[in-house]
């Protein structure tokens, strides 16, 4: 953050734009951390690794409907901006984008990026449709509105990293992808803004997740190369929890999310699982 300037917010297209040109005259790097809000320390985590790497921070706040399902959690996605505020100007962020649904999506916009293949409709595609499409297109117009020459994600979101990567090469947008471990509470729980509709027995019940990652790591560790066996084995775990609906259990090849037979080095085990009605993901790479 430059001297003379404390935390901008910005709710304009056109002002974002100019702060991004601005920038690029004087040479300075940008490192955009794209959010949905309700800040946690994983997304603290991100534009501490994009202020190392960047001479400006830029993070969107944007709940996008595009993402969202007719039935999800959409209006009941947690929000608290000036708790947000807060977090990113003690972390030292220059410019916080805060677009309205009509500032980003006004009357008539008809253009999307739609991804196609099986890297973005199995896994989360699959129960989530136009999921990922909505996802491309908030993070495409996001990437042409801030410019950023870095853009940093969680590795949480696993198949979205991937997908927004395939998109960045598809489209040819200069943009360097950095994606930062899974960042988890103090019992392993991976951070997500939706943690916090979990409470009592049901937040005990989400750790089912992480166990049966952890269950998946010491086989292997252990010489066990079967994705067969290895998800038998988390399903059971999950399987213990009355509340944990599963979504999916899969092992996947962590570059293109293509389905494999035995674990091998640059392993997605990844796992989705409704808790109580919650919609929870997490994955470990086998490296």
């Amino acid at each position: 953050m430059t001297d003379e300037e404390n935390m901008q917010i910005i709710t304009a297209i056109d002002r974002m734009i100019e702060f991004a040109r601005r920038a690029k005259k004087n040479n300075r790097t940008v490192g955009l951390v794209p959010t949905m809000g309700y800040l946690h320390a994983g997304h603290m985590s991100l534009m501490h690794r994009a202020k190392k790497e960047c001479d400006a921070v830029v993070v969107s706040i944007f709940v996008n409907p595009a993402q969202f399902a007719p039935g999800e959690d959409f209006e009941k996605y947690p929000r608290d901006t000036e708790r947000d505020k807060r977090l990113m100007e003690k972390e030292g962020v220059e410019v916080v984008f805060m677009p309205s649904i009509g500032e980003m999506y006004p009357e008539g916009n008809s253009t999307c990026v739609s991804p196609e293949g099986d890297f973005a409709k199995s896994l989360c595609g699959a129960s989530r449709p136009g999921h990922f499409k909505g996802v491309t297109t908030v993070v495409a117009k996001l990437f042409n509105i801030v410019a950023p020459d870095k853009a940093y994600f969680g590795q949480k979101d696993a198949q979205q990293a991937v997908v927004v990567k395939r998109m960045v090469r598809d489209l040819n947008m200069p943009i360097e992808i950095r994606v930062m471990p899974t960042a988890r509470e103090k019992d392993g729980l991976a951070m997500s803004s939706r943690n916090t509709h979990l409470s009592g027995d049901l937040r005990r019940q989400a750790l089912g997740l992480f166990r049966s990652l952890e269950l998946a790591k010491k086989m292997v560790s252990r010489g066990e190369i079967s994705s067969g066996h290895v998800k038998e084995e988390m399903r059971k775990i999950l399987s213990e929890e009355k509340d944990v609906k599963v979504d999916y259990v899969e092992i996947r090849d962590a570059d293109d999310l293509s389905p494999i037979a035995e674990v091998k080095s640059n392993t997605l085990i990844a796992v989705a699982a409704v808790v109580g009605t919650t919609r929870l993901i997490d994955n470990i790479i086998i490296s």
